[in-house]
């Protein structure tokens, strides 16, 4: 007897429709920055612009995935690096501009930056910002401008403001307009989305993950379905 498990057609379509204005081509890299509340944020934002992928080097890993908790890590990954140098050379081998958010006599307003152009920006530690092996690797410190006492924001804010403005100007260049990310990236993400218990199942024992039909079922053969041993799910 065939399996015929599917998702609802309303959850299908709505992350069918997220999925189509993903910008695979924008990042984040965050340095350092562990703490589980501004990790959130951060990560709320990069969903909420459209980010596919961030990217992370952290001291305390599993401090930095707390921060990635209630669901966000389905539908923005997370990249871990060993260094900083790694996570540059990664993302300057995808064709990058590598921005960094750093005070220095180089540094320009963050508004005057192309990011219709393939972007990653680094976030420095919450503390201290970003390092010095960081500054000298990206191609351009840029700054958020200020007149007030205080001398920077909080790592949250500050991202959500950059990334908004790389936003608006991709929606102009109509970035959204037409999916962007690649179909075998995309099936990841249905499945995770609308089949979580499975999917669970698939990462414990090492399965492959099936396909997802334009109706949101899965399709997969009987040895699949055997290996998952949905009946006793």
């Amino acid at each position: 007897m065939a399996h015929v498990q599917s998702m609802s057609e309303a959850r299908y379509n709505r992350i069918r429709e997220l999925l189509s204005k993903r910008q695979p081509d924008l990042t984040l890299f965050l340095e350092e920055v562990n703490k589980p509340h501004n990790v959130s944020a951060v990560i709320r934002t990069a969903d909420a612009v459209g980010i596919h992928r961030i990217h992370a080097v952290a001291k305390g890993e599993r401090s930095l995935r707390k921060g990635t908790a209630m669901g966000s890590q389905i539908w923005v990954d997370t990249q871990f690096h060993e260094n900083s140098t790694e996570a540059v050379s990664h993302l300057k081998s995808l064709g990058m501009q590598v921005l960094v958010t750093h005070l220095d006599d180089n540094a320009v307003d963050f508004r005057t930056i192309d990011y219709t152009q393939p972007t990653a920006i680094i976030m420095g530690q919450e503390k201290f910002g970003a390092t010095e092996e960081a500054v000298a690797l990206a191609d351009q410190s840029i700054i958020i401008p200020m007149v007030g006492m205080v001398q920077s924001l909080n790592v949250s804010v500050a991202a959500a403001t950059i990334l908004y403005e790389a936003q608006r100007q991709r929606n102009n260049a109509k970035m959204y307009s037409t999916c962007r990310l690649p179909e075998q990236e995309a099936q990841k993400i249905l499945f995770e989305g609308g089949f979580p218990i499975l999917h669970k199942i698939c990462i414990e024992r090492n399965l492959p993950f099936p396909f997802i039909n334009e109706n949101g079922e899965i399709a997969a053969d009987t040895d699949w379905w055997k290996a998952i041993q949905y009946s006793a799910v």
